[in-house]
């Protein structure tokens, strides 16, 4: 029953996602030892080198659309999948219009494969608003399914994508991010499946923008199930810590932490995060039960005792035997 006129709507949460099936891969924790080739584990192979990742391999050129490949098919396909030069596909965009949409499209994730995150919010958002012709929706829908976008959702957080609005979306908005765009970066992921790739970006995006209430609103209830959610919940708990809500920055940490399996690296980051929140509390050591820092008065008095012990340490080797001749 939805609520009424007087009542306020419960916030959607961001990282519910009910779909059996998904775009998403097996995210990727980055590390300055580990390569970002181990987040598909060997699914992608058989790839002219530089360009795009195909999930079992590029696929041969068939039917498009129970009709033998024509001249435009042939050389888009030529394009993404034997050559990483996005120049090319931007040129097969002005000779066949109907092609251009995607050609653009995929002009600006191979730019993103390499980088290039100006050149490829520019091609990504030319190629999401031009429509394509029947023939060109029937080669991506066969051909073009299983090609990834390994799409950066969060600081050191890869999820590689199959080509989907979420690839294209995703990938626009850390482009726009990467160069500035913080608000338009948010903006791009309007309207998407709610998941906790699309999530991770957001949160990550609104807490970047000072949004730190949203970011707690949209998390609430969050338990680690997995190393995206892990990394969420860190998210989270830096919003709790910047309004100063530090009892419930503690949960969110601690519930990093709880589960064993989590990537080394986010464990990592939460113990960190755990110290300095410590460090906020005026803790000396991580245990809870140990004392705080004493107040500048009471610091005070323990010098002055501190010294009147010395002193009389002193009197003692100076004086102390010429008293006991006596």
């Amino acid at each position: 029953m939805s609520a009424g006129p007087g009542e306020t709507a419960p916030r959607p949460a961001l990282y519910r996602d009910h779909r059996d099936l998904t775009p998403f891969r097996t995210p990727v924790i980055r590390t300055p030892v580990r390569g970002l080739a181990n987040g598909v584990a060997g699914a992608v192979a058989g790839r002219t080198r530089g360009s795009l990742p195909v999930e079992g391999g590029a696929p041969r050129l068939g039917k498009v659309g129970g009709r033998a490949p024509g001249k435009a098919a042939k050389t888009v396909h030529a394009a993404i999948f034997a050559s990483s030069d996005p120049d090319r596909l931007i040129a097969l965009a002005h000779a066949n219009p109907g092609w251009a949409g995607l050609c653009y499209l995929m002009a600006g994730l191979q730019s993103y494969a390499q980088g290039g995150h100006l050149r490829s919010s520019e091609l990504l958002q030319r190629g999401l608003l031009i429509r394509n012709d029947d023939d060109a929706n029937s080669y991506a829908s066969v051909y073009l399914a299983r090609v990834i976008t390994r799409v950066a959702v969060a600081e050191r957080v890869e999820v590689p994508v199959l080509f989907s609005e979420e690839a294209a979306f995703l990938a626009l908005s850390h482009s726009l991010r990467e160069t500035g765009q913080g608000e338009a970066a948010l903006a791009a992921l309007t309207g998407l499946p709610p998941s906790l790739p699309m999530a991770l970006a957001s949160c990550s995006l609104a807490a970047s923008l000072g949004r730190h209430l949203d970011v707690v609103a949209d998390t609430d209830g969050l338990l680690n199930g997995d190393d995206l959610s892990a990394a969420l919940l860190l998210v989270r708990a830096r919003s709790l810590r910047k309004l100063g809500d530090d009892r419930e920055a503690r949960a969110a940490l601690q519930e990093v932490l709880r589960r064993r399996k989590t990537d080394f690296t986010l464990r990592s980051d939460a113990l960190t995060d755990r110290a300095l929140l410590l460090l906020d509390n005026g803790r000396k050591v991580l245990n809870r039960f140990e004392w705080q820092h004493r107040q500048p008065t009471e610091l005070e008095t323990v010098r002055t005792l501190r010294k009147d012990a010395e002193l009389h340490e002193l009197w003692d080797r100076e004086y102390g035997l010429a008293d006991d001749g006596d």
